[in-house]
């Protein structure tokens, strides 16, 4: 039997428990304490959890972080550098929102966008009937991002409402042994539809900071809503990194994600998303791990009513000693009948050290449903490699394209514009550029 390894965070709990949000709000401090005591008697999942077999969090307890500050200057430089073109956004700085470098002005009538921690003073109606209640898992590291949480964003859509640029969400770490937790509830009501971009980024070079960020946001999608959701995770090198995300999806709504994770040096994400009648979720992701990166992507699609269809495509790089790891579930509930679901998880591996681990499950429980999934891992075809080097085309530069086309598939399924650069941006660095320029794409 494996013995829990207790956590040096919950020593610190009560020093800063005063100045988490919230305090006045009786149904929040339940909520608190019922994570924080799970928390405690059980630490840090461990890899003798299924769920967590392949990604180990010691790491965590070596050196406890702590919450990091609040009070921060961003410069215009880098302010510029990480906003997006043409997109209303919400900046937050250490896991605080941030007034000061949001940009919001313009929002569609009735459309509310503001900080978690002001809205739970104010006691928004809208938190207590579904913070917490959209989320569809228990595991520990979750119930510790429950109880620390800082800040996050509120965001409400009125119905019909239909916003004509996307709302981008950044999340700058600016200090190393810093601990950032933030926690976001998004409400999209019925017939509305929006696109939202999430970023994880750092304030200083790529490999200066060490923190632990995570970050859990709850959607709930009302009847016909429509939502897609990009989220770009491109932490600092020696950063820990978690994202949960967890989608209600009421009957006939439509929810889009696409997943790409470039940084961190263990970063794990986790999405959830329960479908009623006639729902439609697609989920694509881009993992891209070097030297010794651990880039963990866990999903489960559950089909809770007829007619619903899901579609699913992960894609994964590894390079030197990375490790890539997918465990994809669906689930089809016994009176889900006419489900359409499909699964795909194809993994490229660029050296003879790299690592891939993949796990699609399918549960079914109805008996007329069309499921299926596939799941591939290897090298470059040498014979494709060949052909190039036949049109002249020197070696490593045929390597570089042919990993380029594998990835690119997934960029282009980006339609803002100025993301779509930032991200192919990104991409281009993780391998050397010979034969590929930016500007030809």
């Amino acid at each position: 039997m494996n013995a829990v390894v207790k956590s040096r965070y919950p020593a610190d709990y009560p020093k800063l428990q005063s100045s988490l949000p919230g305090r006045s709000l009786a149904w929040l401090q339940n909520l608190r304490a019922n994570a924080f005591d799970r928390f405690a008697e059980q630490g840090f999942p461990a890899n003798h959890e299924e769920e967590w077999r392949y990604t180990n969090l010691t790491a965590l307890e070596k050196k406890p972080f702590q919450l990091a500050s609040k009070a921060i200057e961003l410069s215009p430089e880098f302010l510029a550098r990480h906003r997006l073109a043409d997109t209303w956004t919400v900046v937050l700085v250490n896991g605080y929102f941030n007034v000061l470098y949001s940009i919001l002005d313009g929002l569609p009538k009735g459309v509310e966008v503001l900080s978690l921690a002001e809205a739970l003073e104010k006691q928004d109606e809208a938190l207590e009937s579904n913070l917490g209640r959209i989320v569809n898992d228990e595991h520990n590291l979750l119930a510790f991002n429950t109880a620390w949480f800082s800040d996050g964003v509120l965001l409400k859509v009125p119905a019909k409402q239909v916003l004509t640029k996307p709302l981008h969400i950044l999340h700058v770490v600016t200090e190393s042994d810093a601990l950032v937790n933030t926690r976001n509830l998004l409400l999209v009501e019925a017939f509305a539809e929006l696109t939202i971009i999430e970023t994880f980024v750092a304030s200083a070079g790529p490999e200066a900071l060490a923190y632990l960020s995570t970050s859990v946001s709850e959607v709930g999608l009302s009847e016909s809503a429509h939502l897609e959701y990009y989220s770009l995770q491109a932490e600092a090198e020696q950063a820990y990194h978690y994202s949960g995300l967890y989608v209600k999806q009421a009957k006939t709504s439509n929810f889009k994600h696409h997943q790409f994770a470039f940084g961190a040096l263990l970063a794990r994400s986790d999405i959830d998303t329960q479908l009623s009648s006639a729902a439609e979720c697609e989920l694509n992701g881009l993992y891209s791990g070097v030297k010794r990166q651990h880039l963990d992507n866990h999903t489960r699609i559950t089909h809770l009513e007829p007619h619903a269809i899901s579609r699913e495509m992960y894609k994964g790089i590894l390079d030197e000693r990375a490790r890539g790891v997918f465990q994809g579930r669906v689930i089809v509930a016994e009176h889900a009948q006419k489900t359409d679901s499909q699964m795909n998880n194809r993994n490229l591996l660029l050296s003879n050290d790299a690592e891939a681990d993949t796990k699609p499950q399918l549960e079914i429980y109805a008996d007329d449903v069309k499921c299926a999934h596939g799941v591939t891992v290897g090298q470059l075809e040498e014979k494709s490699i060949f052909y190039l080097q036949s049109r002249g085309v020197d070696a490593e530069t045929a390597r570089n394209m042919l990993t380029f086309a594998f990835a690119n598939e997934m960029v282009e399924k980006i339609s803002c514009a100025s993301f779509h650069d930032q991200v192919l941006h990104l991409l281009l660095q993780r391998f050397p550029q010979q034969g590929i320029e930016q500007e030809w794409l």
